[in-house]
């Protein structure tokens, strides 16, 4: 089961967390990946990762908030493999602060590499997978998507509206053999997480349900599932991955 033999898929922000684990898990369920990010010394390491356990990975450097960067990645991914069956759209940023002392750099920022640049790397995606009548599409969104979040006014508002790409786009492609899915992680071990005082770690897990957080591999697993063929019927889905932190 979940078998992507003979798959090629393209993840970006790669080169760590779930990006990372997302690439590493599709590889071994036998897709061929290109991982995307902007660092590309820990791109070749994940690259190299890949192709050390047998897999076969290509190391795309792509900065997301560049449209044309996002563009000339898919037709180098394209040129190298030949065919692009699933995209995941992974690379997100943070600019946090309240919304009312928010500047519009940041509110920009946050909504081109969130937001806007996994609807150019859809569009560039759907080029292709329209004439396979083929694809896999999933966007990991964000548990704060659903609940809101105070200080993040820009993140909460890109994740929404991923979830609003992730519908719309899946109703527009159904008829051509293309879902669209979102994930929407919880709170997920991670350098950003690590760095959090101890109290607000304890004050957060009282609010999941299972008690700890989530690992990134886990998060990964959700996304080869929806990758793969037996996944063919859910389309214009959100599937939470949060501890029981949210339900409904």
């Amino acid at each position: 089961m979940f078998s992507l033999k003979d798959r090629v898929a393209l993840v970006t922000g790669a080169s760590q967390g779930i990006g990372r684990a997302t690439a590493l898990a599709l590889a071994a369920a036998g897709a061929r990946v290109a991982v995307a990010a902007r660092t590309a010394a820990k791109l070749d390491a994940v690259a190299q990762e890949i192709t050390q356990a047998g897999g076969a990975a290509l190391a795309v450097p792509m900065d997301v908030a560049n449209a044309d960067e996002i563009k000339a990645g898919v037709r180098r991914a394209l040129e190298h493999f030949g065919r692009l069956d699933i995209l995941v759209n992974n690379a997100a940023i943070t600019r946090d602060g309240l919304a009312v002392r928010m500047k519009a750099e940041d509110w920009d920022d946050v909504l081109r590499v969130n937001l806007t640049a996994a609807h150019i790397a859809i569009q560039q995606a759907l080029a292709v997978m329209m004439r396979q009548r083929f694809g896999r599409i999933i966007n990991v969104a964000s548990v704060v998507a659903e609940t809101g979040n105070a200080g993040q006014a820009n993140y909460v508002a890109a994740k929404a509206g991923l979830i609003g790409l992730t519908k719309a786009v899946a109703v527009e492609m159904a008829s051509r053999n293309i879902t669209v899915n979102a994930v929407a992680p919880g709170f997920i071990v991670s350098a950003m997480t690590d760095a959090l005082p101890e109290k607000m770690k304890e004050e957060l897990l009282q609010r999941i349900p299972l008690r700890r957080m989530g690992q990134d591999a886990e998060v990964a697993a959700a996304i080869v599932f929806l990758a793969s063929d037996e996944a063919a019927y859910i389309t214009g889905h959100v599937l939470d991955i949060n501890g029981g932190m949210r339900m409904g």
